[in-house]
């Protein structure tokens, strides 16, 4: 086995297929960047937690979480440990009383979880040197984001609406769209618009 780069998240980007999103891991250190195609309901659970967004009732990996910490079960890291065909494949390793062990996991899942309990994500670096590219391919890549998928997603290919133009909006009015957006739980849409307002000040 090849040896492990630790990662983080430098962003996510609506990709383009409809319904899909990119989230971009990379290392510092060597300025390689990772894409990975997600699907919305697993981005909006990481945007989320990158924004330090609160929901309103627990979603799906907030429930894990909880489930986890009651029975004193933690996650020690997640590593990005196959690209087979164009997928992804992770392993959530977590630690409790009775040890550590390693369980399959979609990526865009462990990356999830990670974030939930602050853990490491890793990535092979045979992976990484075939999917990777550098920050002075950004420009370029980003019109193609995604080099790889998660296991079991399989992206549409119709064309995605358009991102709203919040730029038009005033602060009070980008106030209110943030509120509305946290409030239906749409947590990717209220990350773009606070980027929006953090511009603003």
């Amino acid at each position: 086995m090849s040896r492990r780069v630790e990662v983080f998240i430098k962003n996510i980007l609506p990709a383009h297929s409809h319904g899909a999103y990119t989230v971009v891991l990379h290392n510092p250190a060597s300025k390689i960047q990772l894409p990975v195609l997600i699907g919305a309901v697993e981005a909006q659970s990481i945007a989320m937690e990158l924004e330090g967004l609160e929901s309103s009732r627990p979603l799906t990996h907030d429930l894990f979480l909880t489930t986890l910490q009651k029975f004193n079960i933690s996650i020690k890291e997640v590593c990005v440990e196959r690209l087979s065909e164009g997928i992804y494949y992770s392993t959530i390793y977590f630690k409790s009383e009775l040890g550590e062990m390693g369980i399959d996991s979609r990526t865009s899942d462990a990356i999830a979880m990670a974030m939930k309990f602050k853990a490491p994500i890793f990535v092979l670096q045979d992976i990484i040197d075939e999917a990777g590219y550098t920050e002075e391919d950004e420009e370029e890549d980003l019109l193609k984001p995604g080099r790889g998928t998660e296991e079991g997603f399989q992206p549409q290919t119709h064309i995605p609406e358009e991102s709203a133009p919040f730029a038009e909006f005033d602060l009070e009015t980008l106030e209110n769209l943030l509120q509305e957006a946290i409030s239906i739980e749409d947590y990717v849409r209220a990350a773009r618009i606070r980027d929006e307002i953090a511009k603003r000040k």
